[in-house]
């Protein structure tokens, strides 16, 4: 199993950046898949980014491409969501999840396996 702790969210202007964070404990980390998730209030939880276990590949969904940075530091346990450019359209709650899949490629919230709790990241116009 693996606990996963998300921090860095918060208020920001259109245009701004932030930096999220989550740090891992349990089991060795980079044996994880890891992603970013969002819900928006009323809508249903989409996918954001994802990178595969050796940080050498990275996925993103359109809506953040160019935008959105994800990385990991595996000595660290921890994988980290750099959020640029940010629009209100990003204000959402901010999950962070691991996935036991033998893939590179997650996308769909069915693929992880674990989850932390959120992080809420409000962006104002």
């Amino acid at each position: 199993q693996v606990q996963l702790v998300e921090s860095g969210g918060g208020l920001v202007q259109a245009g701004g950046s932030l930096r999220l964070s989550c740090a891992a404990s349990g089991r060795v980390f980079n044996t994880y898949v890891a992603g970013w998730f969002r819900q928006a209030p009323g809508k249903e939880r989409e996918f954001v980014a994802a990178i595969n276990r050796n940080a050498v590949n990275t996925y993103y969904a359109d809506a953040v491409k160019g935008r959105f940075i994800i990385f990991r530091d595996n000595a660290k346990n921890s994988v980290y969501l750099q959020m640029n450019d940010l629009k209100p359209e990003d204000t959402a709650v901010y999950t962070c999840a691991a996935s036991r899949r033998n893939t590179d490629y997650v996308d769909h919230s069915s693929d992880m396996d674990y989850w932390g709790k959120g992080t809420l990241v409000t962006v104002s116009s």
